[in-house]
């Protein structure tokens, strides 16, 4: 459930169900909103799952499960993922280390099954693990003029950086923390968490004191990570392996042995992986003219072919609002189809002309840490 309902209700919002919790999906025109975004500032109300991990061996403990090494120093954060054994993830997340506890930000569907698999795992460790999604608001702010409108409304810290790194400070009377993204959106960006109670004001905070921010849904979210070339967890990433999704900063090489990491050194190992993901932008056509948006897109599993081969499916369709045609993620084999190609993608039985493009489609303010990236 959404903290600030009646005020998402008051811009104009319409809901959608998400991992299990109602979020904002966009407040009318999402094309519009998403360049608003692009040439200025605009905030998000997140959907994260929370886990707070405390006790003295709290960082080892996670440390040992996760792909990424955790940091040991209070204000800052990393990238990772659980792995099953099979190399599949389980869940992305960002752990950041605020001192006497771990705080690890999940998709909202990941966070309690993350606490029982880890609760279940420990055994002489002197580790308490909670699902604390009910106690935070963590609000997005992002875009070309983002790190002006935190510093219009921030009291008692600067802007926090580099990316995942984080400072303390208040907003009005609420006491807030600000991490800097990894620029999900392709632009610079800030994530600003405070106390469920406090979440009204901040989010009012965020809007409309100091720089004036467009409040902004998961439609448009959707939208401008692909634009960005970020894969997300519910789209892209759930029981990939890590290398063929192309997300290198969620990995350290060098650490210790977690579950999964096997896997990982194997495919590491070949020196490329059997898939990649690209971008593709798809020509307006009588396929996707057929019924109105977003049921004319093409679905998640529509196949991408390449005459009468099967070369990969989709991931993930939307309108991009910069770019003002449809655009795409998709798994393919690798080396099956190189950039400028044309390949087909099937859409409601007929073959939509695709070409593969670079990502990001869009240079944006900042470029986003999970760009997909390949060994060779």
């Amino acid at each position: 459930m959404t903290l600030v309902s009646d005020a998402h209700t008051d811009h104009g919002a319409a809901f959608v169900d998400r991992g299990g919790r109602e979020v904002v999906d966009h407040y009318g025109r999402p094309d519009s909103v998403g360049r608003a975004v692009r040439n200025g500032v605009g905030t998000i109300e997140m959907g994260y799952g929370i886990v707070v991990v405390t006790g003295e061996d709290r960082v080892e403990f996670v440390d040992d499960a996760v792909s990424n090494t955790v940091p040991r120093a209070n204000g800052e954060g990393v990238y990772a993922l659980l792995l099953d054994p099979q190399g599949g993830i389980e869940t992305d997340m960002y752990v950041y280390n605020a001192g006497e506890r771990l705080l690890v930000f999940t998709p909202p569907n990941r966070a309690e099954p993350l606490v029982e698999q880890w609760r279940e795992n420990v055994f002489i460790q002197d580790v308490e693990i909670r699902d604390a999604s009910a106690e935070f608001g963590v609000f997005g702010v992002h875009g070309p003029t983002a790190t002006e409108k935190i510093a219009s409304v921030l009291n008692g810290a600067g802007s926090p950086e580099p990316a995942l790194s984080f400072v303390r400070g208040t907003m009005v009377d609420a006491g807030v923390t600000v991490i800097a993204t990894d620029a999900p959106l392709g632009e610079e960006g800030y994530e600003v968490v405070c106390a469920a109670a406090d979440a009204s004001e901040v989010f009012d905070t965020l809007l409309v004191r100091g720089l004036n921010s467009a409040p902004f849904g998961y439609r448009t979210w959707d939208a401008l990570t692909l634009e960005a070339g970020t894969p997300l967890f519910e789209y892209e990433l759930d029981g990939r392996i890590p290398n063929v999704a192309g997300i290198r900063n969620a990995l350290d090489f060098e650490k210790g042995c977690y579950v999964g990491q096997e896997v990982v050194s194997r495919v590491e190992n070949q020196g490329r992986p059997s898939r990649r993901l690209v971008g593709l932008a798809l020509e307006s056509g009588s396929a996707l003219d057929e019924g109105s948006e977003p049921a004319s897109l093409p679905e998640a599993g529509a196949a991408i072919v390449d005459g009468d081969a099967a070369i990969g499916e989709i991931t993930r369709a939307v309108e991009s609002p910069t770019l003002d045609v449809p655009i795409a993620f998709g798994y393919v084999e690798y080396g099956a189809v190189e950039s400028g190609d044309t390949v087909a993608v099937r859409v409601h039985e007929a073959d939509v002309p695709a070409r593969r493009v670079d990502l990001p489609v869009h240079e944006g303010s900042a470029g986003s840490a999970r760009l997909p990236r390949y060994s060779d």
